[in-house]
């Protein structure tokens, strides 16, 4: 009873060693905001690309994530940030979703943050902000943007 006992405590501490493991540090995060922040003010699509995750992607899916991901890059960033998923979002990230052209699609890979980009337009009538979401994973030790795949 006590070998089981043990047996158990010795797994669950080794899944919370795994997990936080491949938990990105505060240095991963920084370096991933300050990269994708230099490429979207400088207007580098293909750096913006290189953070999609495309392994299996939906191709409708992914030529509108390229579309996204470049649309408003070369503006200012008033403000980026990586935020945890709430149980909320992690429930619909891990989900099956409604993909384009009717097709049921998930992540590839389980989103545990969200990037949030604020973008800040002044022009003769004032100032005007707009913020926007996406999912975030980690993947072989990089955080990526996935895209979705069809579910199977």
């Amino acid at each position: 009873m006590k070998t089981k006992h043990l047996l158990g405590s010795l797994l669950l501490n080794a899944g919370f060693a795994a997990a936080t493991l491949h938990a990105g540090t505060p240095a991963q995060e920084k370096a991933f905001t300050d990269k994708y922040k230099a490429a979207y003010e400088a207007k580098d699509t293909a750096t913006l690309e290189s953070f999609l995750y495309t392994k299996g992607a939906n191709p409708m899916a992914l030529e509108f994530y390229k579309m996204m991901i470049s649309e408003g890059a070369g503006g200012k960033l008033a403000k980026i940030e990586l935020a945890d998923l709430t149980a909320e979002e992690a429930k619909k990230a891990g989900g099956t979703q409604d993909g384009p052209g009717g097709a049921k699609t998930k992540m590839p890979v389980t989103p545990t943050k969200k990037l949030k980009l604020t973008v800040e337009t002044k022009d003769a009538n004032g100032t005007s902000s707009s913020t926007n979401e996406c999912f975030v994973a980690e993947k072989d030790g990089k955080f990526v943007i996935p895209v979705p795949v069809d579910v199977k």
